[in-house]
């Protein structure tokens, strides 16, 4: 089965049945680039040729939405280079929390900035705190994930591009649902797990742990059980996704149609995502990322001030500036190597 014709694949794309190892390997660590679980699904299967329009059917399940920026929002970032990608997992709140906070709908308790460097060789991804105290345009100040409660997903986008300062190219949103019904279509998933706790009836113990789909969702639910609360739920959040990328790029994972097809059939119809993130656009993605291997993933935080409340009240996180601004520069004209490099990997 063929490519689509206006889609131009590269010279060393191979046909799936050659024999070349070396070209197997190569495919295989395309996937690995998208970074949140339903994106990489995605682009994983729609990026394997001999099953492209099978997959693209179950592809079109996704909920698709424009993203527009409102008059109160400001103007766009200007382009920086590289491209940038939101990951949100929403949780559906309970009617008794959504009154206290004045909110209604979803709130995005897990939000991700992924930056792929426009030589498509590195990928970064950055945790945002749940609770980190930011602008958001219409409602003054407020925690970052009530954007997508306050205003869907283009609010969302519009928070994080103002306070990043760079455009963001495509946004997918996940419901935690998802996630559950991801783990266990892929039989569960080895997860780093950082101390012994309980969290909803399940025990997790220090040291590497194999989740299934419902453990791994309170797994990354919890918080309450740290002392360094949602900053530890960002780690545990980053682990659960390096458990999900590993079991994915598995030999057995890739070379099973029925696997695969049932994984994304799976996610689907719990994603929705920009409407310019079609199937199209998801091939050309995986193809520009067929070199990425696991270890060009880094996984970072947004620099913060730490906890504090505010004068009415409210517990929320504080911004940095002056390290916040590092990191924008970084985005900004694709630094994030030598951002990394000085601020992250050396501590």
């Amino acid at each position: 089965m063929n490519a689509p014709d206006d889609l131009q694949l590269p010279s060393d794309w191979e046909d799936d049945s050659e024999p070349d190892p070396r070209a197997r390997r190569s495919r295989r660590f395309a996937l690995i680039a998208l970074g949140l679980a339903g994106v990489l699904v995605l682009g994983a299967v729609i990026a394997v040729g001999a099953y492209l329009n099978s997959l693209r059917s179950a592809y079109e399940k996704v909920t698709t939405v424009s993203i527009s920026r409102g008059a109160s929002d400001g103007e766009r970032p200007e382009d920086g280079q590289g491209r940038n990608f939101l990951l949100l997992g929403s949780d559906k709140r309970s009617e008794e929390d959504a009154k206290a906070e004045n909110v209604s709908g979803q709130r995005s308790d897990v939000m991700m900035l992924v930056h792929i460097s426009a030589d498509n060789k590195e990928v970064y991804v950055t945790s945002f705190p749940r609770d980190l105290y930011v602008d958001i345009p219409g409602h003054g100040k407020g925690r970052i994930n009530s954007a997508l409660a306050y205003g869907g997903v283009s609010l969302a986008v519009t928070t994080v591009e103002n306070y990043t300062g760079v455009p963001i190219d495509h946004v997918a949103l996940i419901d935690f649902e998802g996630i559950q019904g991801l783990v266990d279509t892929l039989d569960g998933v080895d997860v780093t797990v950082p101390e012994d706790f309980e969290a909803d009836g399940h025990q997790y113990t220090k040291g590497t742990q194999h989740l299934n789909g419902e453990e791994a969702l309170a797994f990354v639910r919890a918080r309450k059980q740290f002392s360094e609360g949602d900053f530890q739920r960002n780690r545990n959040q980053q682990a659960v996704l390096q458990g999900i990328i590993s079991k994915l790029i598995s030999a057995d994972t890739l070379t099973d149609p029925a696997k695969l097809r049932d994984t994304i059939s799976t996610i689907a119809p719990y994603m929705t995502t920009d409407d310019g993130l079609d199937s199209g656009a998801m091939i050309e993605l995986g193809l520009s990322l067929r070199s990425i291997r696991s270890g060009d993933i880094h996984y970072l935080a947004v620099p913060n001030s730490g906890p504090y409340t505010t004068s009415g009240g409210a517990s929320v996180v504080g911004t940095d500036e002056e390290a916040m601004d590092l990191l924008r520069t970084a985005l900004r004209e694709d630094t994030m190597s030598s951002y990394y490099a000085d601020h992250v990997s050396n501590g």
